[in-house]
């Protein structure tokens, strides 16, 4: 089941506070960033964190799931996310938790024949 629009900008802005908020959509479901860089998922209207030492200290014991079949388990987010200040605070200490994105190759033109 795809993620509706309207929930993906609502955890969206939600997170709002933790830096800038940006979110692609991919078959259905959406990958948000956040300065640039992918801190979570939205999958099936669920938000799912990616896993880092520093957001799994903010949680304590998180509830972990794959976000789709294949994945790696993130920390599904369910009671927080109405917590706009608590969310924010464990986005960005996701975000700082990560490396910076590898920059892409420009790609090659391609001669027309």
């Amino acid at each position: 089941m795809a993620s509706r629009l309207d929930f993906i900008q609502y955890a969206c802005d939600q997170l709002g506070g933790a830096g800038h908020i940006t979110f692609r959509r991919m078959f259905g479901e959406a990958a948000v960033y956040c300065d640039g860089k992918v801190v979570a998922l939205i999958c099936d209207d669920q938000l799912f964190v990616k896993p880092t030492e520093a957001g799994r200290a903010l949680i304590g014991r998180p509830v972990e799931a794959a976000p789709f079949p294949g994945a790696r388990p993130h920390f599904l987010i369910d009671e927080g996310l109405d917590d706009r200040e608590w969310l924010a605070t464990l986005v960005r200490a996701t975000c700082d938790a990560l490396p910076e994105p590898k920059a892409k190759r420009p790609r090659a033109s391609r001669a027309r024949r």
